[in-house]
């Protein structure tokens, strides 16, 4: 979140020689797309030499910018390529001269790589695709590799997992420029569930099928409708008629972090809703959304989001009710 005020409004995605064409569509479909009630951003896709670029497809794509669009972004983005493709002396060091003017990046699976190539993942926690995170560790032993979650923010330097992880990145940052209300328009554009949070598990045993009886979908849905109620393991348990044990195993299973995680991260994504949409005291919105009190209200938000629920407020209701 940016506490200055500046707030995401140019992006610029860079279409290496053997790009991942869904890597790819997926910064194109997270932040090339206008949108109705969204904040519209300045972007394009450029390439080292304008003119056609090679996608891991076997078709071409027809980039019409050069690396010099880099130097209007505040916000870069690398999607997947080969792993162990070098990346040219150019990109690197206009990675690496963006990057010292302050300007985030968020890679897309193994986009992870150029930027270890470029320094960038040097004394920092970073991701990619669970297939390569041994791999990316190895090549950087200075960058600290947090294998199996789906993304890491690490400030200025976003990395993320494959595919899916790539959107969960892509609308956390929406909601910290825009807000949860922003963040959840577009998901529910793109028709993609709720964003995840970034600890969570990058596979899980089994996937939730909405209402299906042998999975705890149906629970979860009601659980969201019930956020100040006891959503405590014992409780879900209870409600899902297992032994507190197995009920905490099959989550972890079906939704890839636990019980605790789960609802707490519910619980903050409706508290921010309400300080953008209401007026509600921030003691009324811990309340409706379960938490204990004020202060564990304050305490999650400045331990999950950097920031007080009152910094919160201040950023982003005046956009939300404008």
């Amino acid at each position: 979140m940016c506490d200055s005020g500046a707030v995401l409004s140019n992006v610029a995605v860079i279409a290496l020689d053997g790009v991942a064409p869904f890597e790819l569509g997926v910064l194109c479909e997270a932040f090339g797309v206008d949108r109705e009630g969204v904040p519209s951003l300045d972007f394009a896709v450029c390439a080292e030499n304008p003119g056609p670029v090679r996608s891991q497809a076997g078709f071409a794509l027809d980039i019409e910018h050069g690396l010099e669009r880099l130097r209007s972004a505040d916000l870069i983005g690398i999607p997947a390529v080969a792993v162990g493709q070098p990346t040219s002396g150019a990109v690197l060091d206009a990675l690496r001269a963006a990057h010292d003017r302050g300007v985030r990046l968020v890679s897309v699976c193994s986009g992870a790589f150029v930027l270890g190539e470029a320094g960038l993942l040097d004394d920092r926690e970073c991701t990619t695709h669970w297939m390569h995170t041994a791999d990316l560790a190895r090549r950087f032993p200075a960058a600290r590799v947090v294998p199996e979650v789906l993304y890491v923010d690490a400030g200025q330097v976003v990395t993320s997992a494959g595919t899916a992880a790539g959107i969960d990145a892509c609308l956390h940052i929406w909601r910290q420029e825009y807000g949860a209300a922003t963040a959840a328009t577009i998901a529910r554009r793109m028709v993609v569930p709720p964003q995840r949070e970034g600890g969570q598990a990058q596979f899980i045993a089994r996937p939730v099928v909405d209402c299906a009886a042998d999975t705890l979908g149906p629970l979860l849905t009601w659980a969201l409708d019930h956020l100040a109620e006891d959503l405590g393991v014992e409780a879900l348990a209870r409600r899902a008629h297992l032994s507190p044990r197995t009920f905490a195993r099959r989550f972890r299973d079906e939704t890839g972090t636990t019980p605790h995680a789960w609802v707490t991260a519910q619980r903050l994504r409706a508290a921010e809703e309400l300080l953008e949409s209401s007026s509600l005291s921030v003691e009324q919105i811990a309340r409706r959304v379960g938490m204990a009190n004020v202060a564990t209200l304050r305490h999650q938000f400045q331990r999950h989001r950097g920031v007080s629920p009152q910094q919160y407020r201040r950023t982003f209701r005046d956009a939300a009710v404008g």
